[in-house]
């Protein structure tokens, strides 16, 4: 790796480049690596996409106002999406400064590129448009070997990213083999024919429920069960007797409460007496 000897350590542009070195060695990804030397990169083609198990080297330059400007960005591996060693336009390159933050990063940047993938080219500079079948080839032709360029220094740390997302990159399928899909085909269908359709998995478990549920069928021939059926009827009759009887007390009461007032009444001096004579 070259030195940074050679460079102005105090200048803005050249902290915040050893900012983001720090930060990406500390936080490595695995759709992605870029090792300082113009920012020679390698990315992950992008999951669930023609470039999927795809690896896709490139070069990234960053201005003497970088960050306040936007880096460019070039391909060195065929891809069919873009064209090698050609600065491609994106919304975060120099191809559109107006569109660049100066909080963005060369991580950004990179995640960015991967996304800008799969989408349609819309005839952007730099941009290809190629079928989904010859994307697919070229990507699992890119795992074979790094792409040669520049100096054996710079060719070292491109070899060195490519091994490192080996590592990461899932396999991709071999272009130009349908037998191989035949083959494959032919070894799953008889799984598949072998597994029960829900139709008989419904069956099934009506039938494994029913086993498991025989045994309580002969419950309620128990005799404690007959007894514990019957059991709330007197407890509503002893409810019902309570409640008569609470009924009738209370009248009962009320009846003395009554009648002693009226013998309160009788006895009172002259006043009950000169009451009913005036009645």
């Amino acid at each position: 790796m070259a030195t940074m000897d050679k460079y102005n350590l105090k200048n803005p542009a050249m902290k915040r480049i050893l900012q983001e070195i720090k930060e990406m060695q500390s936080s490595p990804s695995d759709d992605f690596m870029s090792l300082p030397l113009e920012w020679q990169f390698g990315i992950a083609g992008p999951r669930d996409s023609e470039f999927e198990g795809g690896i896709y080297h490139g070069r990234i330059q960053l201005p003497a106002e970088y960050p306040f400007k936007p880096p460019s960005f070039m391909l060195l591996t065929p891809n069919s999406r873009f064209e090698t060693q050609t600065k491609i336009c994106l919304s975060m390159s120099n191809h559109h400064p107006e569109h660049w933050q100066p909080s963005w990063s060369v991580r950004t940047a990179l995640v960015a590129l991967i996304a800008f993938m799969p989408t349609n080219p819309n005839g952007a500079l730099g941009s290809l448009d190629f079928k989904k079948e010859e994307r697919r080839a070229l990507a699992v032709k890119s795992q074979e070997a790094a792409p040669r360029f520049g100096s054996p220094e710079r060719q070292k740390l491109i070899d060195e990213i490519h091994e490192y997302l080996l590592t990461k990159v899932p396999p991709v399928p071999q272009p130009g083999k349908p037998a191989l899909s035949d083959e494959h085909s032919a070894i799953t269908q008889p799984e598949e024919a072998a597994r029960p359709t829900e139709h008989e998995e419904a069956i099934q478990n009506h039938e494994r429920n029913e086993i498991v549920e025989e045994p309580p069928r002969h419950v309620p021939e128990r005799p404690i069960l007959g007894h514990e059926f019957h059991q709330p009827q007197p407890l509503a009759q002893r409810r019902r007797v309570q409640r008569c009887l609470l009924t009738w007390a209370t009248v009962g009461l009320m009846m003395a409460i009554a009648i002693l007032l009226l013998k309160k009444l009788m006895k009172s001096s002259g006043y009950g007496a000169v009451f009913l004579d005036d009645s």
